[in-house]
């Protein structure tokens, strides 16, 4: 078998059970990874990740390139030595974060310049230092450089479509490795015709993934999903979807629906360093002092350590202490619980179900619920 491969195995309509073959390791599909920026998952160790069920980890090229220097990771092994991490890794071509830097970076057709958010030191990135840099990095999957632009300006997004397909090309023809599984990525804001134009061009150039970038970066959730409508009929069933940077409860299930396989999202972490976790019924803010003398675990129906181990009057105690231990605790739960809900959209998928499954998840989800 060849070091990547992608087989489905199951559809529900739209939705889609599958496997991806990795040199790491297999990948059953849908399923979430956690965003590990600086090949770190922020408060939670590598066996915390394993243990929760975590099969797929996402790093990030920018932050890395500036520190501590793709190189230094080579040196080492790259990413799997270095962040002792034996299952798949992806690293992103870091466009996204660059491009979030509007008064630090400057885009041509070449490729971009801009200042550390660091140090202020200049830098360059064109298709080809990008693919050298995750090449030295060594992920499973790694990402084009492509330009992600505000949603809805149309001249804009114009433009940056045909940079973003003219440096997939030159990504490419750049890749030395034969190891890694490099992904196109579709761009086009919230213009339909953009879409589908951007989807067709990258799914012609043969990547052995396609994912969708742009999305969850200002738009409305009926837009996103309305995106998604459109590029669904027109990428090739035999590769992976990747959407990128999208993964909330609610983001899964829509996105199960609608043809997704891959998902990642910072969002768990960054809600559990703010108090807050994620259930299927919603999302609780644990400072809040109806908790002090809750007894219950965060999510009476989840399997994970912190649900197992700890009261929510246990975990606000933590909160209003100011302790670091509520940060890790709340990651381990709000991590399992999108893995565990990926792992339960692809049984929906294999059992015919899937419908049922996400009117269901409707029905008793409130992604502003704030108490238990």
């Amino acid at each position: 078998m060849p070091p990547f491969s992608f087989e489905l195995t199951a559809r529900c309509q739209r939705g889609r059970a599958g496997v991806l073959h990795t040199p790491h390791g297999d990948l059953p599909t849908p399923v979430f990874a956690p965003v590990g920026t600086q090949a770190t998952v922020k408060a939670v160790t590598p066996q915390q990740l394993r243990e929760l069920g975590a099969s797929l980890v996402l790093a990030n090229t920018y932050h890395l390139f500036l520190r501590p220097g793709s190189k230094r990771v080579a040196e080492r092994g790259g990413l799997h030595a270095f962040m002792a991490w034996e299952r798949p890794i992806l690293t992103d071509s870091g466009g996204f974060q660059v491009f979030s830097l509007a008064d630090r970076r400057s885009v041509d057709a070449d490729g971009v310049t801009f200042h550390s958010h660091l140090d202020g030191s200049l830098h360059r990135f064109t298709p080809e230092s990008v693919i050298g840099v995750e090449e030295d990095l060594g992920a499973d999957i790694i990402m084009v450089l492509d330009e992600c632009a505000e949603p809805h300006d149309r001249a804009y997004n114009e433009l940056a479509l045909q940079r973003t397909h003219a440096w997939a090309e030159r990504s490419l023809r750049a890749r030395t490795r034969d190891d890694q599984a490099l992904f196109g990525i579709v761009q086009g804001g919230v213009f339909a015709d953009l879409r589908a134009r951007s989807a067709e061009f990258i799914a012609a150039l043969g990547f052995p993934g396609i994912a969708i970038g742009g999305l969850s970066v200002g738009e409305s959730k009926a837009e996103m999903l309305a995106m998604l409508e459109v590029v669904d009929p027109l990428l090739p069933d035999d590769r992976p979807r990747y959407l990128m940077g999208v993964g909330s409860p609610e983001d899964l299930v829509e996105g199960v629906v609608r043809g997704i396989d891959l998902f990642d999202c910072v969002l768990p972490t960054r809600m559990a360093r703010n108090h807050s976790a994620l259930t299927r019924r919603g999302r609780l803010n644990l400072r809040n002092a109806a908790f002090a003398e809750d007894e219950r675990p965060i999510d009476p129906g989840c399997d994970c350590y912190t649900c197992r181990t700890f009261t929510r009057a246990y975990l606000r105690h933590l909160i209003v202490a100011g302790e670091m231990l509520s940060a890790t605790l709340l990651s381990i739960h709000n991590l399992r619980c999108l893995v565990s809900l990926a792992h339960d959209l692809r049984a929906a998928v294999q059992e015919g179900t899937l419908d049922g499954f996400a009117a269901a998840f409707r029905a008793g989800y409130n992604k502003h619920r704030m108490e238990g």
